[in-house]
Order: C-alpha cells, then structure tokens, then sequence
C-alpha cells in the first residue's frame, strides 16, 4: 500500500505495516495485555502527563494504540479523546478502557471540532514512536493539527527513539516551523535530560 488511499490520504507507515500483516493490531494489542498481566509498567508515559496537569485537565491521545495511556488518565480524573487510525486498536481501547472518548481517525486530518468535541486540549500526547509510523509527508500537517488543537497555555508532548527514520534535529525544526516551541527537552519518561548522544526524545512543547 505505497499509494493515496482511495479516499485521497496518504497511508501512514503503521497502515502499511498492517496491510501487509493483518494481524500485527492484533497481536499488537495482545503484547500489552500480556505485559500487563505480567506486572509490567505500561503506564509511564501517563504517569508523566498526569503530573503536567491540574485535575479535570482535558487530554487528547494521540495516536492512542489500544488505549493505555488514556485509560489510565482517565481512571485518574481527567478528560480523555483517544484517536488512532487503526480501528482494531480502537475496539480493543473501548473493551479495557471504557470511559474515555474513543475515535479512528487519521491524525494528518484531524478536525475533532468537526465531530463535535472541543478543541481546546491542556496536553496532547503522542507517545509510543507515534511520530515514525507517520507517513513522512504528513509530518507537519500533523504538528499543525496539534497546535490548532491545543489550549492557549496547553503544552504537547512527544516522545520517540532515534533511528526510526525522523531525526530529532529534523522533528524539532518541524515543530518550530508549525508553532510548537520547545519547553523542555528530556532523553526518558522518567525525567531524565536530554543530550546529543541521547536515543530517546520526550519534547514538551507550547504554542
């Protein structure tokens, strides 16, 4: 699937990689299911988010996979939007975590407003290399879409390891050139900082 869509879209990588395995959301789901069952951590990342935010904060997850990060803020008080492109990881978010709003769509697109939810988000992230299973041509209507859906004084948060195709020099002239300054720079979820020998980028980023 290396052409438009028929609806005109551009296939993101992550569409590509299930059109050629169509098991992948599945088995993708499963993973998390298992570590969860294991006693693993998968909630870092929403840990992080929840300390950004006053109670009742309103988040947008984007690029939710299978619900994780959501759910967990959700369970902690806050407002949740979910939205992936892949409808099986959709379907599995509404199964574990009821009670956020969950929506398939394509982030490259994303015009919530238009489907009757608020636009004015306290943090958007985008966790789980979210940013390298875009399209590369879409990239920055991506980061436009987050800006025009965050709050004046809302911050986003992205996070993605190196070598995956999107260079952080690149992201970041990316987002500046779409209005998203950086904030704050660190190399984990758990606060540690950044540096130029770092393989991890968590960017937090204001309008």
């Amino acid at each position: 699937m290396n052409a438009h869509t028929p609806e005109g879209r551009v296939p993101s990588k992550w569409e590509e990689l299930v059109a050629a395995d169509p098991a992948h959301s599945q088995w993708y789901v499963q993973r998390f299911r298992d570590l969860a069952a294991e006693g693993q951590d998968i909630f870092g990342e929403a840990r992080l988010i929840d300390a950004m935010l006053g109670r009742r904060g309103r988040v947008l997850d984007a690029g939710c996979g299978a619900g994780r990060l959501g759910g967990f803020l959700h369970n902690s008080g806050h407002a949740v939007v979910g939205v992936d492109v892949d409808p099986v990881l959709i379907a599995a978010a509404e199964a574990d975590y009821p009670g956020p709003t969950w929506l398939v769509g394509d982030l490259a697109q994303l015009d919530l407003p238009a489907r009757g939810v608020e636009a004015d988000f306290d943090v958007i992230v985008c966790a789980g290399n979210v940013m390298t299973f875009l399209a590369p041509a879409t990239r920055t209507a991506v980061l436009a879409a987050f800006r025009r859906h965050l709050a004046a004084d809302g911050r986003v948060v992205i996070g993605f390891g190196a070598d995956r195709g999107y260079e952080f020099a690149e992201f970041r002239a990316d987002a500046t050139d779409q209005g998203l300054h950086p904030d704050l720079l660190l190399s984990t979820w758990d606060l540690r900082p950044f540096t130029d020998d770092s393989n991890f980028l968590v960017a937090v980023l204001s309008r």
